[in-house]
């Protein structure tokens, strides 16, 4: 991206290509790839549009100057160890505000997939100049850096509506009027971040110690790689020796969804594959998912995919 001039880029990261206002970049890992598409806003100022399927994202980007970011995840959760062992998310809705001031960051992906923007403002070039025209309102860049991200902390916002009203336009912005629409959203979020009271609206979910969520890790790999058994909460609690309440817990944190709804997304996701690619009856299907009653086993698919069975195979998935 254009703010590649202040730091080198990770080796995992490559220019796709670029124009007068737009610069392409693919990130590359063994469990994927995503695409950084940034635009240059204003000096200073950049809006970075992330497209990720990948399990893991390693970034290497440590400034050399005063950064100021402000993360959106439209889509997907990203997951970061803490300097403590533990682990936090950041899930759709959800903004994540800090000074990229930590050194090399593994970033992973629970859900395979993440789909977000970030603003990136470098302090000194942007200055106080792009602003200007707010008539004297004092939107001071250092001070919301200080307030967001003093001490090298992150900040981390829930979805609300307000979030949600500020970033829903800028996933739909036309092209003939992208560059003024880019200034104008900018000025929108941060006017709004001068409005939020840091101890009020930061709600924080609960962190979860590297342990459990290894636990977690290793639950979801047993119950994916064997869609045919149903497991019960209490065989995984005693087989994991992870505690139920705290179990529930933390795999809702780590995947953000129940152990039994994950598992049925699974499973259907995994029979539609097999509707579009084999001539398997519907009645096997359901077997291999687990389901001795095809019944079940379609208005379970039809919970998932809108559709049954038969009208999925019928429509070619």
């Amino acid at each position: 991206m254009a703010t590649w001039k202040y730091a080198e880029p990770s080796k995992n990261v490559a220019l796709v290509c670029k124009d007068a206002t737009c610069e392409v970049y693919k990130v590359s890992d063994a469990s994927g790839e995503g695409i950084m598409t940034s635009y240059a806003v204003m000096p200073g100022v950049w809006v970075l549009y992330h497209d990720f399927h990948m399990e893991n994202c390693f970034s290497g980007f440590h400034p050399s100057v005063a950064m100021f970011c402000i993360d959106h995840c439209r889509e997907g959760r990203l997951e970061w160890e803490t300097e403590r062992a533990t682990y936090m998310y950041m899930e759709a809705g959800d903004i994540q505000i800090n000074a990229r001031e930590q050194p090399t960051k593994l970033y992973r992906f629970p859900l395979k997939h993440y789909h977000g923007l970030t603003v990136a403002l470098a302090l000194d070039e942007a200055g106080e100049q792009p602003f200007a025209l707010l008539d004297g309102f004092p939107l001071d860049l250092r001070a919301l850096s200080s307030k967001f991200c003093g001490g090298g902390r992150s900040f981390i916002m829930r979805a609300c509506a307000q979030i949600e009203h500020v970033f829903s336009e800028l996933y739909n912005i036309p092209e003939a009027i992208r560059a003024p629409m880019f200034r104008i959203k900018v000025l929108e979020l941060l006017l709004f971040l001068c409005t939020v009271n840091v101890p009020v609206h930061t709600v924080e979910r609960p962190y979860f110690h590297k342990s459990q969520v290894e636990k977690v890790k290793a639950m979801m790999e047993l119950i994916t790689a064997n869609p045919t058994r149903h497991y019960t909460l209490a065989e995984l609690s005693t087989q994991f020796e992870f505690p139920l309440t705290a179990m529930k817990a933390c795999f809702k944190g780590v995947y953000g969804t129940s152990i039994y709804a994950y598992m049925k997304n699974f499973r259907m996701n995994l029979a539609a594959v097999e509707l579009r690619k084999t001539t398997h009856s519907v009645t096997r299907i359901a077997q291999r998912m687990g389901y001795d009653n095809a019944s079940k086993f379609a208005s379970a698919f039809k919970s998932i995919l809108q559709l049954t069975p038969a009208q999925y195979r019928r429509l070619g998935g």
